[in-house]
């Protein structure tokens, strides 16, 4: 059965998924949306440079069709997306948003999540904040990680991580800034830096059944000023602009820091002395757990590859809001066999034959 799939939002991050999930067997975009009065109405096919598909883009998602799944990449900020999720769920779409605050935000946003859970309960549809961070590398892989340690005293985990593929996120963590631009847009509350710190450390302890003192979120700090010019998708760092900023978090128990995340935003050279990578280190009673990528997981596209891979699994999960640790790990597994053969992709890996039980 084919499901439908519309689109709210639609910069570079809701322009991959919609590439992406336009290439699937399984799934069919029906509607797309979005505030730019550059892209309404043209076909949603020829925005991200693929074959026309007849699907016109809209400026307001109330004019959206019906779908069984909405797909929200617009903001950050869960105070603001919160106004586009509920129409959503209160027309019957399950929905499914990259907005950080969303993966786990009981904690921080109370209120909008109880609204959010009951609305969609009452619909019978579901809500799921998604993405890879948070979503996946700070939250539900070092969760399912601590399963191998029969008890946790600390969780350690470091990133370093290449953002030159996205667009317009970038300002709230002042890339291209100069230091002083930096300094005066800090002040002025335009640079905040990463949205979702909260959310996965909360979701983190909730899981291993841990009660927090506190969350402590640190301010956003510039780690290196270029030297060069760095030219990424959508935006160029100049020679003595900042090229990476350093972010880190920590949840606290018994004064200690249980929970302690750090995250290194940056257009990468390789003429700098740190590289992307991502380093997840739990600490349990009985081993250490030590997990490595030395190219580190490529932020834009693992992104794009938690939200598609997951669209179908919302769809069939039970109505209210979860979060990307209640779903079962093999609903969230990759969906390459359900692309299309197209020019330029890999033939598919065929499927192995079902497993015969033993005895």
């Amino acid at each position: 059965m084919t499901q439908r799939i519309a689109m709210v939002g639609l910069g570079a991050t809701g322009r991959a998924m919609a590439q992406s999930l336009l290439q699937r067997t399984d799934v069919e975009i029906v509607g797309a949306a979005d505030r730019n009065p550059e892209v309404i109405g043209t076909d949603l096919g020829t925005l991200v440079a693929s074959a026309a598909t007849g699907v016109t883009v809209v400026d307001d998602p109330a004019s959206l069709p019906p779908a069984d799944l909405a797909i929200v990449a617009t903001t950050s900020d869960l105070n603001h997306v919160a106004a586009t999720l509920v129409p959503l769920l209160e027309r019957g779409y399950n929905v499914m948003s990259i907005c950080e605050e969303l993966a786990y935000p009981w904690s921080s946003h109370p209120e909008i999540s109880r609204r959010l859970d009951d609305t969609a309960k009452a619909h019978g549809v579901t809500v799921l904040g998604t993405g890879a961070n948070p979503g996946v590398l700070m939250d539900t892989l070092p969760l399912l990680l601590t399963a191998l340690t029969q008890r946790v005293d600390r969780v350690i985990i470091r990133r370093r991580t290449n953002m030159s593929r996205y667009g317009a996120i970038l300002s709230k963590f002042g890339m291209g800034l100069t230091p002083a631009q930096f300094a005066a847009a800090q002040e002025s509350g335009e640079v905040v830096g990463h949205y979702g710190f909260e959310q996965s450390i909360s979701a983190l302890a909730s899981g291993l059944g841990w009660t927090l003192d506190a969350i402590e979120v640190g301010r956003v700090s510039p780690a290196v000023v270029s030297e060069i010019t760095r030219v990424g998708e959508h935006v160029t760092v100049e020679r003595g602009q900042i090229a990476a900023v350093t972010h880190a978090a920590r949840g606290l128990c018994g004064g200690r820091a249980v929970i302690d995340l750090e995250i290194m935003f940056g257009f990468f050279d390789p003429s700098d002395a740190l590289t992307a990578g991502d380093d997840c280190r739990i600490e349990g009673a009985d081993q250490v757990i030590e997990l490595t990528s030395l190219t580190g997981f490529e932020s834009f596209v693992s992104t794009i590859a938690a939200a598609v891979n997951a669209v179908t699994a919302v769809i069939d999960a039970p109505s209210g809001f979860l979060s990307m640790g209640d779903l079962p790990a093999r609903t969230l597994a990759s969906k390459g066999a359900r692309l299309r053969e197209a020019s330029g992709l890999s033939p598919m890996v065929q499927h192995a034959p079902p497993a015969r039980s033993i005895g």
